[in-house]
């Protein structure tokens, strides 16, 4: 299977800079998978699609400033030769997108930029009481990299010195509207904190929204899948079986995997809202054969041909050509070339894209 099976051309212009107002005025294409059919609504109608009884999974997980700005500490013993200490003194600035803890106290995975002008020993100040040494950089581009803090103390000075790291399609805004992206860069339910990018389905819900469904006898539960490396880094590889899936954080509670265990069982519909969520669902019913109880990595890599186990339906937004994301829709919708219609069918009828756009419904 070929990465540039999942390709297509968007206009930039189609490309969401601003999130709708309010959340659940933006459009949603409902997808009957079996049918192939495609409806027109609005978000607001995924009250007529679901019924009493659905048990809605979303992924509670929150954002945090995890894109920091600091400076290069200069240490005449990690610069290796003139002309490097030259190119190193003239760096203003160095970003660094913090991923992932790792397992020893106060190691992160990162991402910087620019990151060949950093070298192994050197110190990135962010603060006078913030700042990390690189320890190793890794051969797939990321950099492990030493804090005083452990992870919640660097959670907590990021959040205090950092910037929400909204995504790089998003253009600068003024700063007005900057603040008021960082919050509508949030789902309404965010709570548990430390993700790096949002679970973007979940945009589309308001309070409002939510408390109609309740009404209806639609029921809830969560799960926690930390956003980093897995979801957002491109495929490529020409060959899509070829990617590495780097792995993400998930759990799932006692209460929660009881609550979906409970609706597989009475043949109730679980609907996923966003990719985030069926990779934790469909990992752990992959790795036990059921929904229970679990913390820990998930690093599952969905294409065409995975049988699903656990999801029976999809709230979704429109996602970059050649993701992971478009190869995990493409699975569930079960046939590539139904989901490559519906895209073509989004552009021509001037749907919003990415993590402010629209939403799809797959059933």
């Amino acid at each position: 299977m070929l990465t540039s099976d999942f390709d297509y051309n968007l206009p930039e212009n189609l490309i969401a800079q601003q999130p709708a107002e309010p959340r659940d005025s933006s459009r949603l294409m409902v997808v009957d998978r079996k049918e192939k059919t495609i409806d027109h609504r609005h978000f607001f109608d995924i009250v007529n699609y679901l019924r009493k009884g659905d048990l809605l999974v979303w992924n509670n997980t929150k954002v945090f400033k995890a894109r920091l700005r600091g400076k290069i500490e200069v240490d005449e013993n990690v610069i290796d030769d003139e002309k490097n200490g030259g190119e190193i003194l003239n760096t203003k600035e160095v970003e660094i997108f913090l991923v992932r803890p790792m397992e020893n106290l106060g190691v992160w995975k990162v991402l910087a930029k620019p990151a060949r002008k950093l070298r192994l020993g050197m110190k990135v100040r962010f603060a006078d009481d913030f700042a990390g040494e690189i320890l190793l950089k890794e051969k797939d581009g990321t950099i492990l990299m030493q804090f005083g803090d452990d992870d919640m103390g660097v959670r907590a000075k990021a959040n205090k010195y950092g910037e929400v790291p909204t995504p790089p399609y998003v253009g600068s805004q003024p700063a007005t509207d900057s603040s008021r992206l960082e919050k509508a860069y949030q789902t309404v339910y965010a709570k548990k904190e430390g993700s790096v990018a949002a679970p973007t389905a979940g945009f589309h819900f308001t309070p409002e929204l939510i408390e109609k469904l309740e009404k209806m006898g639609v029921r809830f539960a969560e799960v926690t899948l930390h956003v980093g490396l897995g979801t957002f880094l491109p495929v490529k590889t020409e060959k899509v079986e070829e990617h590495k899936m780097h792995a993400e954080w998930a759990e799932i509670t006692d209460k929660n995997a009881s609550l979906i265990e409970e609706a597989k069982a009475e043949g109730r519909r679980v609907v996923a809202v966003g990719t985030t969520t069926v990779r934790t669902l469909e990992g752990v019913y992959k790795k036990f054969g059921k929904i229970q109880p679990f913390s820990g990595d998930v690093n599952l890599f969905i294409l065409p041909g995975f049988k699903f186990e656990a999801v029976d339906a999809l709230i979704t937004n429109f996602h970059l050509p050649k993701s992971t994301l478009i190869m995990l829709v493409s699975a569930f919708a079960g046939d590539k070339q139904f989901i490559t219609k519906c895209y073509e069918e989004a552009v021509k009828e001037k749907y919003r894209f990415y993590s402010f756009g629209d939403a799809m419904f797959i059933m």
